[in-house]
């Protein structure tokens, strides 16, 4: 890697960046709001989501601050703004792994004590290993301008600094990477459960195996199941292609379309969750549409049903003897077939 070297950023590269920014702020916002206001749809995984988009805030109000500065120095402001994105942004793929890992726990373990009593464990982590390693690397100077060589206008690890890919591991990439490859299997996994415990109660509840898919609340999960990795890994890998691009020297790393990519998948996470986990879930949906009160037909045709969705999903777990539960983002999840389930039960 060459000293010196500087990534030329374009205004409507910038701008696309800020309106991404501006996205998932609204986005991580409505989220947080979301779940202050309806206490009645509060679960544990959409607690965690919430930990998850205040990270996602974090990260879009100091992305969209360095785009906005254009730092070109190793400033107070720079190191703060970098300080706060990298802390922000390593706590994001924290309690992203987390979610997935209390829905295995939940799940395919079936287990809601281990999985609830695992919070304070997320916690500890998800926060207290960024914080540390933000700490240290600011009270070691690695923290700074790096010239958008593996950033879009924000600072982060010093490009200058001597052992900047060691930090750039640390205090990112290594997560990320670690993420890339926990995330997909733990959600193949649930997904795998899932599909086996339908097909093992559809032997002797025909209703579940006949039931149309576009009506299925689990089906609905099932979607949101498959998506989230995806998601991630789309928004994330254009940071990791340049960061490989930068291992290798490559001038390829500073291709407009690459760093405008790089700039948008690094800041809509908020965005993509606010779409998966407000706007595809139905309750919620229903009950934004109502206090926006919408004019659109949709929103009107959804707004009656709010006040029985409540009843209607109590009805129907009951209908089925219980053997479905709530999966926190607005679908239903089936819990794990036992040795006991049978149709003679």
């Amino acid at each position: 890697m060459a000293n010196g070297s500087q990534t030329e950023l374009y205004l409507s590269e910038r701008v696309v960046v800020l309106c991404t920014c501006a996205l998932s702020f609204l986005g991580s916002s409505l989220i947080i709001l979301t779940h202050i206001i309806w206490t009645d749809l509060r679960t544990t995984p959409r607690r965690l989501l919430v930990f998850l988009s205040v990270t996602d805030w974090l990260s879009a109000v100091s992305y969209a601050f360095g785009v906005w500065s254009v730092f070109r120095t190793d400033s107070t402001e720079c190191v703060a703004q970098g300080a706060i994105s990298t802390f922000s942004n390593t706590s994001s793929f924290f309690w992203t792994v987390s979610i997935a890992v209390y829905l295995y726990v939940f799940i395919v373990r079936s287990s809601q004590r281990v999985a609830d009593s695992l919070a304070v464990f997320f916690h500890l982590v998800s926060w207290g290993v960024p914080l540390v390693i933000t700490v240290t690397a600011v009270c070691l100077s690695k923290i700074g301008y790096d010239a958008s060589e593996v950033s879009v206008g924000w600072c982060w690890v010093r490009i200058e600094a001597p052992d900047r890919v060691l930090w750039m591991l640390l205090t990112g990439k290594i997560w990320e990477f670690l993420a890339y490859l926990t995330l997909p299997v733990l959600y193949i996994l649930i997904k795998r459960h899932i599909h086996r415990a339908h097909a093992a109660l559809s032997e002797y509840r025909p209703i579940l195996a006949t039931r149309p898919p576009s009506q299925s609340f689990s089906s609905m999960a099932d979607v949101k199941l498959t998506l989230i990795p995806i998601i991630f890994i789309v928004l994330r890998i254009w940071s990791t292609v340049r960061f490989i691009l930068l291992l290798a020297n490559s001038p390829v790393r500073q291709n407009p379309v690459l760093v405008t990519l790089h700039g948008i998948g690094n800041t809509s996470q908020g965005a993509a969750n606010c779409v998966m986990f407000v706007f595809f879930t139905q309750p919620i949906r229903s009950r934004l549409c109502t206090v926006l009160c919408c004019c659109c037909p949709s929103c009107r045709a959804e707004a009656p049903h709010l006040d029985d969705t409540p009843q209607r999903h109590q009805a129907r777990r009951d209908s089925r003897g219980g053997e479905e539960e709530k999966d926190g983002t607005g679908g239903v999840i089936p819990r794990p077939v036992t040795s006991e389930t049978g149709p003679n039960r």
